[in-house]
């Protein structure tokens, strides 16, 4: 990284701004985020779109905040972690990683494998494949967890155990679902946070939270901007269309794969 570009993201990251950085609608300086849905193993789409953000962001201060569900449906779950923990540990790179609820039952599983034992309907058995398991279906699940602890790296588990639950910068709170109506900020539950759908998707106007919530959680097949939130979930397991919505300052866009990848 060159010693301009390292200026300009330790500016971003501590607020000390040169005159030539952009500036948002406000007149004060921000820095461009780019979100991302949810992944669900498809480590091939989170390689794509993460050169797309490289080549849209250039030498621009950047971070790249991570929506959760990164395991499961998709063929390659241990790789996506395994990309995702090298992302946060260049320090080239300002990355956040939040928790889904897809993380959330993987861990529950591995803890107490017979009463969650739905996560391998939801795609965990994918995930167990990912980490070269076998013979799922005929297995009993507390030999499947003893199995998946014994293979996966330490570096997988405190990668789970440490996701953020949420993140804010500026009018944007960024979580896996979505917000409680109703309820402080400082107040909302892991679960309503993970899990929450409807509750929060038809919430009356009157309640809405004060900040735009950028979620996943809800797959369709483009980004979803309502004014008040935005669902990036754009299905990547069934459409091969990862998305990110690039917020800086009041502009929004969208970068995505595209559906033939």
């Amino acid at each position: 990284m060159t010693n301009t570009k390292f200026e300009k993201w330790i500016s971003a990251l501590t607020g000390r701004h040169s005159k030539q950085d952009h500036m948002n609608g406000d007149g004060g300086e921000t820095l461009r985020i780019y979100a991302v849905g949810d992944i669900h193993g498809r480590r091939d789409l989170l390689d794509d779109l993460l050169l797309l953000i490289e080549e849209d962001a250039g030498d621009r201060p950047h971070q790249i905040i991570f929506l959760g569900d990164y395991v499961d449906r998709g063929k390659k779950s241990a790789q996506v972690i395994d990309k995702l923990i090298s992302l946060e540990n260049d320090q080239t790179r300002n990355v956040i990683c939040l928790k889904g609820n897809h993380e959330q039952s993987m861990l529950k599983f591995m803890e107490d494998p017979v009463d969650n034992i739905d996560w391998l309907d939801w795609g965990g058995d994918e995930t167990l494949r990912s980490y070269g398991l076998n013979k799922i279906s005929v297995r009993d699940p507390s030999d499947l967890a003893d199995t998946l602890k014994q293979v996966m790296p330490a570096s997988h588990l405190s990668f789970l155990q440490n996701l953020k639950i949420r993140h804010q910068y500026g009018p944007y709170v960024f979580v896996h679902a979505g917000l409680k109506p109703g309820v402080a900020l400082e107040e909302q539950t892991e679960r309503d946070q993970l899990w929450i759908r409807k509750e929060f998707e038809q919430v009356p106007k009157n309640l809405r939270p004060e900040h735009i919530v950028v979620h996943g959680h809800v797959p369709g097949k483009k980004v979803v901007d309502k004014g008040w939130r935005i669902c990036v979930d754009t299905g990547a397991f069934w459409t091969g269309i990862l998305s990110a919505i690039v917020l800086e300052g009041r502009q929004k866009r969208i970068i995505a794969t595209s559906e033939s990848t």
